[in-house]
């Protein structure tokens, strides 16, 4: 985490109470006043500090980790990008692949949807590629069983008046 001008400060002070209780020679006082100057991180600013005591306003040890992560509080959800959106074609192509057991004719929207929703994702990085392709898969899927259908009345009424073929 970046460290404040407070921060610097308050280390300043345990060096200072450093240098005046004996802890640390002038040269060492002198280069570690300089580093902390310096100082970017907390981390910087503690190993300065790690090996004197620190009283009532120490500075925080790094955690655990030797690479510290970033510090993922520091900036409000108000200056944040918005999360991204799940794209409305996607979603038409979804329910338009589920009603077509009850409603046929949705198929054909299901895939078009499907179709200009995933290209709309590639170029835009919205959510609901998975809807965008269950309404691809379920539309052309009906179309297919409505074709073999189809297919089949044809068969079935070649067969049943009798010319067995042509």
């Amino acid at each position: 985490m970046r460290a404040s001008n407070a921060d610097r400060e308050r280390t300043i002070d345990v060096l200072k109470a450093g240098y005046a209780e004996g802890r640390l020679s002038h040269a060492e006082y002198e280069q570690r006043m300089a580093r902390a100057h310096q100082a970017q991180t907390y981390g910087e600013l503690h190993a300065l500090v790690a090996d004197l005591p620190q009283g009532p306003m120490a500075v925080p040890p790094p955690g655990p980790q030797q690479y510290p992560q970033p510090y993922q509080g520091a900036v409000p959800r108000t200056f944040l990008p918005p999360p991204p959106q799940t794209n409305n074609s996607a979603v038409g192509a979804m329910i338009c692949g589920i009603l077509t057991p009850f409603y046929g004719l949705t198929a054909i929207p299901a895939v078009i949807l499907g179709h200009k929703a995933r290209a709309e994702i590639r170029r835009t990085g919205e959510k609901g590629d998975g809807m965008a392709v269950a309404g691809l898969v379920l539309g052309w899927m009906a179309i297919g069983f409505g074709a073999l259908l189809l297919v089949l009345a044809l068969v079935l009424l070649v067969a049943g008046n009798g010319t067995g073929g042509l």
